[in-house]
């Protein structure tokens, strides 16, 4: 669980407001309303049991069935349709919670980690007016024409790593992890020397993502000093050597006196470090596990490279990084019609969205040519995840790479997945580059 999450999950509490029973001989629910029973409870619980996060589509297929809204034991309120996980992530009456509110979580001291400090200071835990004013200034200087320039260096950067690549070999630690940090690394100017360092710092700084805990933060505490020590003076050098990067970028950034912070720099800065590894390093892991189980779509993907925007918008539905986001209502609201009061917990499983027959036809296969797709895996709404278009292109560009260099690529030992419900990924991912 992330650490935006971890706050969220910790926010509010409540009543049920209505109790249903899956009737035994029949295992249908015999209301449509906020559904708590001691057999969701266990479907839940199940979720998140290694053998859940090794394969949870079939456990979401049974919790989207029982009822547009259930209740967890701990209170929070969980949907897991698509339209419900839609319409949760753009209600401008749902939102997140204060970093606050970790305090509920035994850490009301959070400020003086500073790995907390580092990663809940940013637009992700904000809500509007905040985030609207981050949001805008960022948006401003992350645009998709600085993006799109680019995919030379991606290309380069690809190429270098898969000329290092032979025999044996992690896919994660020798492809999926240095290609997102070294990408951000070229977006935001951080010196080529410089850049090998953070591979190791957003490791330990990610710690904090799985499970907040006393061990964890001090494995990420340090790294955080170090990340922030290194991006502070790296802002202050651009003040005064500007360049043609983000940094830079954000630091000219803003009108009528309004600009971004020495802080809030520092926080965007590493936010895209933190998010690039996340979303870009699992895509690509869970991307070529899937077409590994498929080979005739591996070849169309290998053969193809024209398709892989399309290919790439079905790999991130059929197998999400992002399999859960939390929130809070910050003002009552109805999903699918049904009412939901203010400071009550919301949990959106968008990988339980993303596999929604009512959404999309057939939705347990693979189909790289699958017309009108629009995954929830980026989120949507105010928080859609601005590294989106960074993060579809390196999948774009590195899928049919890796796949054309090594037309024999195959997997090579057993792949250890993230002991994760949220983040859903590889440890590790055992190839043989043939």
């Amino acid at each position: 669980m992330s650490i935006k999450d971890a706050i969220a999950t910790a926010v509010g509490s409540g009543k049920p407001r209505a109790v249903a029973s899956l009737t035994p001989e029949h295992g249908e629910i015999t209301v449509s309303s906020i559904l708590e029973s001691p057999e969701i409870h266990r479907l839940l619980h199940d979720l998140t049991t290694m053998v859940g996060r090794e394969d949870p589509y079939a456990w979401y297929g049974k919790l989207r069935s029982a009822a547009p809204i259930v209740r967890a034991e701990d209170g929070a309120l969980v949907v897991s349709r698509y339209a419900d996980c839609h319409a949760v992530m753009r209600d401008p009456r749902i939102g997140h919670a204060s970093p606050d509110q970790l305090a509920y979580l035994g850490f009301p001291n959070w400020s003086d980690h500073p790995s907390l400090r580092l990663l809940l200071n940013t637009m992700t835990t904000m809500n509007p007016p905040d985030h609207t004013r981050l949001r805008r200034l960022v948006s401003g200087a992350f645009t998709p024409r600085r993006v799109q320039e680019l995919r030379p260096a991606i290309v380069a950067i690809v190429d270098d790593l898969l000329d290092r690549m032979s025999g044996d070999l992690d896919f994660i630690d020798a492809f999926a992890f240095p290609l997102p940090v070294t990408v951000i690394g070229e977006l935001l100017g951080i010196p080529l020397a410089d850049r090998p360092q953070f591979q190791s710092l957003i490791h330990d700084l990610t710690q904090v993502a799985e499970v907040l805990t006393a061990e964890a933060l001090a494995t990420a505490d340090p790294a955080a000093v170090t990340i922030r020590d290194y991006l502070t003076g790296l802002v202050e050098e651009r003040r005064t050597k500007p360049g043609t990067d983000l940094i830079s970028a954000l630091v000219a950034t803003g009108d009528d006196g309004d600009k971004l912070t020495e802080d809030e720099l520092v926080g965007m800065a590493t936010l895209l470090l933190f998010a690039g590894f996340e979303t870009t390093t699992n895509l690509l892991g869970n991307a070529l596990a899937a077409l590994f189980e498929h080979p005739d779509d591996l070849r169309l993907m290998r053969d193809h490279p024209e398709a892989a925007p399309a290919a790439v918008e079905e790999l991130l539905r059929f197998d999400s990084p992002v399999q859960i986001v939390s929130r809070v209502t910050l003002q009552s609201t109805q999903i699918d019609g049904i009412p939901v009061a203010a400071g009550e917990r919301l949990v959106a499983y968008l990988g339980a969205g993303n596999r929604d027959p009512q959404r999309f036809a057939d939705p347990d296969r693979l189909l790289l040519d699958r017309s009108d797709n629009a995954p929830l895996s980026f989120g949507g709404g105010i928080h859609y995840c601005l590294g989106a278009p960074l993060a579809r292109l390196e999948a774009q560009v590195a899928l049919p790479a890796v796949l054309h260099r090594f037309p024999r690529l195959a997997p090579a030992g057993a792949a250890q997945r993230r002991d994760s419900l949220r983040i859903r990924g590889f440890l590790s991912l055992p190839v043989n580059t043939g």
